[in-house]
């Protein structure tokens, strides 16, 4: 049987930032992809936000790994010529009972490690936002946007020139232990197959959950429950009325932020993501969710013209937590969480996995290093 040192699930921008990491460390890295491309799922669905870190409660993984990622995810979007754009982002407060969230956002933001937030007021927000009603913000200006394509393209480059293997259109169908790591079962294109591997690191997205479950004799109390949660966008036509991100503070009761302006690369405009738990995936964008986001956007933005939004796009978090549910964290799990040596699972890994994904990639080198 083949054998390689390390196996990795999932070339979405988390596992193609693992391979990245653990080829660089001189590792012999496989990487397996169930789709034809890489990030075609969650990682290619998305707002595209570098995060600053600022909502997410003090001491979480996903509070550490957003400021960390973040700092090295600049740095590497520089280094190698990523396409990115600190444009910075406005929090905003549309009404004065809504300012209290504001305070509470940045004392926040503050015990997470950022310290860049500027206030704003009604007439500093007219200057800068001229169509943006509100009467009061923050400004975040380490918050930005990235190309996630590009990301993707240079981690994989990176890791196939430190010798990375990347098998596209293979499905893994079964994981098994042995005494010395672990024996994978793939399809690649139709053609089944197993090889063995003494590390392996679970990146399955929406599948890790599943593909946790086909591994033989893994405490099943381990995995935590999966919930699919839709997000939908829809694009604006006519000339762009923002030159920053703006996120309404996010609504009471909802998993989401609400519906927020992003900008792409291009500076076109999009709204979007709402949340949606669904029981089956789906892209699918309902044409007459439009009027619930006309509704929305005009709070922060009355100058939005009928029919000027297009039904764009759907992503779908594997969120940990279902309807209703206090926050879950990511979670990363080593050999000290489950007892078996040389795996790491990774699940729950959704916003802002994008803006941490280098730093979640350091984190899982050394869960593997603990017990290499």
């Amino acid at each position: 049987m083949e054998s390689v040192d390390l196996a990795i699930i999932g070339a979405g921008v988390v596992g193609l930032a693992v391979a990245r990491a653990l080829a660089q460390a001189g590792r012999e890295t496989f990487v397996l992809e169930q789709h034809q491309q890489v990030g075609f799922e969650t990682s290619s669905r998305n707002s595209e936000v570098v995060h600053a870190g600022i909502y997410y409660p003090t001491g979480s993984l996903k509070a550490q790994l957003c400021v960390r990622g973040k700092a090295l995810l600049y740095d590497y979007c520089q280094q190698q010529q990523i396409p990115h754009s600190r444009c910075g982002k406005l929090i905003v407060a549309c009404e004065t009972d809504e300012q209290p969230q504001l305070v509470e956002i940045e004392q926040r933001a503050r015990a997470n490690g950022v310290h860049d937030l500027e206030w704003l007021d009604a007439g500093a927000l007219r200057e800068r936002e001229p169509e943006l009603r509100a009467c009061q913000a923050l400004w975040s200006p380490s918050t930005g946007i990235v190309d996630s394509h590009a990301l993707m393209q240079s981690c994989q480059f990176d890791a196939e020139r430190q010798g990375a293997m990347l098998l596209l259109d293979t499905r893994v169908v079964s994981l098994k232990r042995r005494a010395e790591g672990f024996v994978v079962g793939a399809v690649t294109a139709g053609e089944e197959y197993e090889f063995a591997c003494s590390q392996l690191v679970n990146c399955g997205g929406l599948h890790a959950q599943a593909l946790a479950a086909t591994f033989e004799g893994y405490d099943p109390g381990l995995i935590p429950p999966l919930h699919y949660c839709k997000g939908h966008y829809f694009s604006l036509s006519g000339a762009r009325p923002f030159s920053h991100l703006i996120y309404p503070v996010p609504e009471r009761n909802t998993t989401g932020l609400g519906v927020h302006a992003t900008l792409a690369l291009d500076g076109q405009v999009r709204f979007g993501p709402d949340t949606l738990y669904i029981d089956a995936i789906d892209y699918t964008v309902p044409p007459e969710l439009a009027d619930r986001y006309y509704r929305t956007i005009r709070r922060y933005y009355p100058g939005l013209a009928d029919g000027s939004l297009q039904a764009d796009y759907a992503g779908i978090r594997p969120k940990l937590q279902g309807p209703g549910e206090p926050f879950a964290d990511f979670c990363l799990q080593g050999p000290a969480d489950h007892g078996v040596p040389g795996l790491v699972q990774l699940f729950g890994i959704e916003s802002p996995g994008l803006t941490a994904s280098l730093a979640i990639a350091e984190r899982v080198a050394q869960l593997l290093k603990q017990h290499h």
